[in-house]
């Protein structure tokens, strides 16, 4: 790995240098199975299903088998098209195994999304359920492809069909070479700004990224990890199985989609000793009627990350969920994910006030927006970051790839952050969402952070929007304590005197949701349009502005 070494004072930090595997997820998997092959490696509640490490193992062979018999070979692209089930993690094993792609599909797409993504990622079969709760898969399927002339899917298969079983027990072979630069999984970015672009990870990115994590954690065999984020997402089939598959800790899947008491459920009932969720996830639980009759005693760790982490949310994890050991970690899909992270034993100020330091074999560097030179510390810049962790590129966009990663090997991620002296960072915020109010620059989490110490709130939100005379002001959605009423002007007054003038919002909106994709990450980009169609500034929206 290239490592500059520039002055001590400027925005640079390196990373532990420890051994990096080299193995694929199917050579992990089995050095797992041999170590720990009757512990569980696998439980999925809602299914009532369980795998041990030996079972799991067997399983991902015979998918991998399988996978031949229908004519996938080397290289060749897979979808997964499902919420949470213990399918998934087998799809996640024996496509490795058989030296395939995993495409990740999300659950909420629907046709439009569906067909861009089959016609990006040009797979050669698809795996999903017919339908659940939310939506027919058979159905939307059907209506993407549709009309489409250049569709590769060949094969369509139903884990609520005797296709599922018929498969695994299918006569075919495993594949002779699968390398650690082979891209073992492909998954769609939001399409927050633009057109989605399938981030390329391979087996070095995510196995590697896997073992660094279960050493911040702290793992071992005897750990049980509560996994109710979305596996289509790197939070959940990164973070949420590969520091288990590293480790030989279980995989405890609680519900198809988050829910709030089947998460607690699983932790009482499981007796785990780690547990993951966005913020918005922790503040569910923490706010369940029924949270003071689960026994959370046996956690020891878990991650709170996929969103800013408020302080005052934090201190409740730790103290009423028993997480003492909770940590922070920090990243993207286009770094496999995690670059930086807490320590497990870190001090809580480390914990609280920061998103940690750089991985190990991970370099971070806090640059310039326009002059792509490090800033010196405690100087605010944007993220970024160098080394194994970085994607192999977007799914046939070698343009767009070129703009994140520049010819030095940086990737600029677009997130805006300071190094402190100690090498760990504070997020400021993301650079396209800075709030210029009259010249004035204002980062939104600065004023969700102190939104968070009023008693009455137990979830803040802060967005800009247009206005005439100003350019921007702030608006906060806010979302009260279960009980608790207040007042637009009481929200107000509370800021005033506390925060400087011009970061006070100068709207309130009181709600009992916010808009949220299916990992949790709130889309401030639908508060902002729907406060600019509420309030009919539609005209102002449309200004050119400097």
């Amino acid at each position: 790995m290239p490592v500059e070494e520039p002055p001590s004072n400027l925005s640079y930090a390196c990373g532990p240098s420890r051994d990096l595997l080299e193995l694929t997820i199917g050579d992990l998997l089995a050095r797992t199975a041999s170590r720990y092959p009757d512990n569980l490696a696998v439980a999925s509640r809602h299914q009532d299903h369980r795998l041990t490490w030996s079972e799991l193992s067997d399983h991902a062979d015979r998918l991998a088998r399988g996978l031949w018999s229908l004519g996938i070979r080397h290289g060749d692209r897979v979808g997964i098209w499902s919420t949470n089930c213990i399918e998934w993690i087998i799809m996640h094993m024996g496509t490795a195994r058989a030296g395939a792609s995993l495409v990740n599909i999300n659950p909420a797409y629907r046709s439009h999304e569906l067909q861009y993504t089959l016609e990006r990622s040009r797979m050669k079969a698809l795996f999903l359920w017919h339908k659940d709760k939310r939506a027919d898969y058979a159905d939307i399927l059907a209506r993407a492809i549709h009309g489409m002339t250049h569709l590769t899917l060949e094969h369509t298969i139903y884990f609520d069909s005797p296709e599922w079983p018929a498969l695994l027990d299918a006569d075919g072979r495993l594949p002779d070479l699968v390398s650690v630069d082979d891209v073992a999984n492909i998954q769609y970015t939001s399409g927050t700004t633009g057109q989605p672009k399938g981030v390329m990870l391979t087996h070095h990115n995510i196995v590697n990224n896997g073992q660094f994590l279960a050493q911040g954690f702290h793992y071992t065999e005897s750990d049980k990890i509560v996994v109710p984020v979305p596996l289509f997402h790197c939070f959940g089939c990164v973070i949420g199985t590969m520091s288990a598959v590293n480790s030989g800790a279980a995989i405890i899947l609680p519900n198809w989609t988050y829910d709030a008491r089947a998460t607690l459920e699983a932790v009482h009932e499981e007796r785990a000793t780690s547990v993951y969720g966005v913020p918005a996830m922790y503040v569910a639980e923490l706010a369940h009627p029924d949270f003071p009759s689960f026994d959370m005693t046996s956690l020891r760790t878990g991650m709170m990350s996929g969103a800013p982490c408020p302080v005052e949310l934090m201190k409740r994890v730790q103290n009423e969920m028993h997480c003492h050991e909770l940590v922070i970690a920090y990243g993207q899909t286009e770094t496999s994910p995690v670059v930086t992270m807490s320590d497990a034993h870190d001090s809580l100020e480390i914990r609280v006030s920061t998103v940690g330091r750089a991985m190990p074999q991970t370099e971070i560097s806090i640059r310039e927006i326009k002059k792509d030179k490090a800033v010196p510390r405690g100087h605010q810049g944007e993220v970024c970051v160098r080394g194994y962790a970085l994607m192999k590129g977007y799914d046939g966009d070698l343009a767009a790839t070129a703009k994140v990663i520049r010819p030095s090997g940086w990737l600029h991620t677009g997130d805006l952050g300071v190094m402190r002296e100690d090498g760990c960072i504070h997020l400021t915020g993301r650079s396209r969402d800075v709030i210029i109010r009259g010249g004035e620059n204002i980062y939104p989490r600065e004023v969700e952070e102190f939104l968070y110490t009023c008693p009455k709130i137990d979830e803040a939100q802060v967005v800009g929007i247009p206005n005439e005379r100003l350019g921007e002001i702030v608006v906060a959605w806010v979302r009260l304590s279960p009980g608790v009423k207040a007042t637009e002007a009481e929200i107000r007054e509370f800021c005033n005197g506390q925060i400087a003038y011009y970061k006070i919002p100068e709207y309130v909106r009181f709600v009992t949701e916010f808009p949220a994709t299916l990992s949790g990450k709130i889309q401030k980009y639908k508060m902002r349009e729907f406060e600019i169609e509420a309030r009919g500034l539609q005209s102002v929206a449309g200004t050119t502005m400097a």
